[in-house]
This record gives structure tokens, C-alpha cells and sequence, in this order.
């Protein structure tokens, strides 16, 4: 009797750690951080290391992990108002607030170590990704639709930082994979906003760029669709450094923009919520794949 309790006690402390770290975002963050380590690394000027991957996957699951626990201490009596966040840890009363901030400073310790154990730059934009996210983005979600500009500077570093985690170097390679996830943001995050307008108005979240669920807002996702598209082509062309597709791969990455692109006219033409959640899908596979085409057009090569 009492090893299942035990057992129950495990599964729910690992249930809730989950939750409180959003380990789905935090795991899809890692991703983006390793696809920029396997562009970054160089058999010659910056050789691949095991040890490294490691540490970044673990210092990089850690500081989103962190951010996501401040997050929901700040917005506790907010997130009880959401049906989406009103059973997490501290919005549902299971986890008190100081333990959740006990686990996010822990995290936040244990990352930055990790991530200065590489090199120092990548801790630095570590412990600018966790400032700008729970300083700027969760406060001025309150305040104004420009929360989501904000918060798409965290948003986009984790795909540099594996650059600078290979390298050591921040320079127009990573500031391209930087731009790319920067303009990827605001489609997929309008998308979200979009579908759950409802639950975020509950709470009096401003994440629609006009605050209602209009042609306007549907137009900039567009317009951001667009540069999106542009800037994930900018390796082609031949303006960034040692960041470089071929014109197989530059041809995909077009086509798959293009199909970003009509799932984002269709929610301009429907204006539904479930066109939304269907360009927000989409949106997630799109960076997903793009990733997996530069890493193979580097290897293929």
C-alpha cells in the first residue's frame, strides 16, 4: 500500500514539474538550440562534441524551464481565471508559490552554469532570454498587444544560441537564425491568440496586434508570414557568412513557406477559430522542418 503511494507521489511531482516547466515548449526550445549547434559546429574551426550538445540540451530545457516557472508565480491568480491554465501547480493550489520559485531559481542556477561551462556568450543570452521573459513580456501582456513584439526576442534565441554555442561567435550567421525564429513568432503566437481570444480575454491578456480578431490583425499575420518567408531564404543568397543552403534546399524552404502562407490567407478569408489553430500547427511543423532542411543541406553537402 504504501509503495503506491509512493509511486503516486512520484508520478504527480513528475506531473507537475512537467507542467510547470512546459516541458512540450521547453523540449521544442532544445530542439532549435541543437539544430543551431549541428549548423554552428565546423569539423575544423569548432569540432563537434558530445559533452557540449549535453549541455546545452540540459542548460537550455533548464532556463526556458525557469522562465516558465516565474511565469506562472507572477500570473498565478491570473491563470486560475483561464480554463487552458487553471489546473497548473500554483494556479490550482497543488504547488505553493515559494516552491515554485525555489525550482525556477534552481533551474535558473543549474542552466546559467551549464550554458557558461560552454562558453560565456551563450550564458549571457541565456540570462537575457529568462529577463526579457519574465521582466518585459509577462507584465506587458497586461498592458499592451506590443507584449507579443517583446516577447519575441526570448523567443528567437534559442535557435542562435546553438550557433554561439558551437562557435563561440555571434556574428551574421546567428543574427540570421535569430531573424528567421524572430518573424516566425508572430504569426504562430497571433494564431494562438486568435483561437483563445475567449480565455485570454478572461484574464485581460493583449495578444492580438489590433486586440480583436479582425482583417487587420489577419493582415499583419500575413505580412509577418511574408518576411518570414524572406528571411528564411536570406542563406541562400549568399550575404551570410558561413550560414549557407543550396538551391534544392532554398526551393524547399519556399514551397514550404508557401504552404505557411495559405494556411494564413485562409484565416484571413474565415477568421475562425479553428482556421487558427490550424496555421498555428502548421506554423510549429514549419519552423520544425525548415530546421531539419538546413541541417541536412549541411551534411548532404
Amino acid at each position: 500500500m504504501k509503495t503506491n503511494q509512493s509511486n503516486l507521489s512520484v508520478i504527480k511531482i513528475y506531473q507537475d514539474f512537467k507542467q510547470i516547466t512546459k516541458a512540450g515548449l521547453a523540449i521544442s526550445v532544445v530542439f532549435s538550440s541543437i539544430a543551431g549547434y549541428l549548423l554552428g559546429f565546423d569539423a575544423e574551426k569548432y569540432p563537434f562534441s558530445w559533452l557540449t550538445l549535453l549541455m546545452l540540451a540540459i542548460g537550455g530545457y533548464c532556463m526556458v524551464g525557469a522562465s516558465n516557472a516565474f511565469n506562472q508565480v507572477i500570473e498565478m491568480d491570473l491563470d486560475s481565471l483561464m480554463d487552458r491554465t487553471k489546473n497548473r501547480p500554483v494556479a490550482s493550489g497543488r504547488m505553493s508559490s515559494n516552491v515554485a520559485l525555489s525550482i525556477a531559481s534552481i533551474l535558473t542556477f543549474i542552466g546559467l552554469v551549464l550554458l557558461y561551462f560552454i562558453n560565456p556568450k551563450t550564458a549571457m543570452f541565456g540570462a537575457i532570454s529568462i529577463f526579457l521573459y519574465t521582466s518585459l513580456y509577462t507584465p506587458l501582456k497586461k498592458i499592451t498587444p506590443l507584449s507579443v513584439f517583446v516577447g519575441a526576442f526570448p523567443g528567437a534565441i534559442p535557435f542562435m544560441l546553438g550557433w554561439v554555442a558551437a562557435t563561440d561567435h555571434f556574428g551574421i550567421e546567428a543574427g540570421t537564425l535569430f531573424l528567421i525564429q524572430f518573424f516566425w513568432q508572430f504569426p504562430h503566437f497571433w494564431a494562438i491568440g486568435w483561437f483563445l481570444f475567449d480565455d485570454y480575454e478572461k484574464a485581460g491578456f493583449f495578444m492580438l496586434p489590433t486586440g480583436q480578431r479582425d482583417n487587420k490583425t489577419a493582415i499583419q499575420i500575413i505580412l509577418y508570414t511574408l518576411w518570414l518567408i524572406v528571411a528564411s531564404l536570406l542563406p541562400s543568397l549568399g550575404f551570410t557568412g558561413q550560414l549557407h543552403i543550396n538551391h534544392v534546399s532554398a526551393v524547399l524552404v519556399f514551397i514550404l513557406g508557401l504552404w505557411m502562407l495559405f494556411y494564413a490567407i485562409k484565416l484571413y478569408k474565415l477568421r475562425t477559430p479553428k482556421a487558427a489553430r490550424v496555421l498555428m500547427l502548421v506554423s510549429v511543423l514549419y519552423i520544425t522542418l525548415l530546421q531539419i532542411i538546413y541541417i541536412t543541406d549541411k551534411f548532404l553537402r
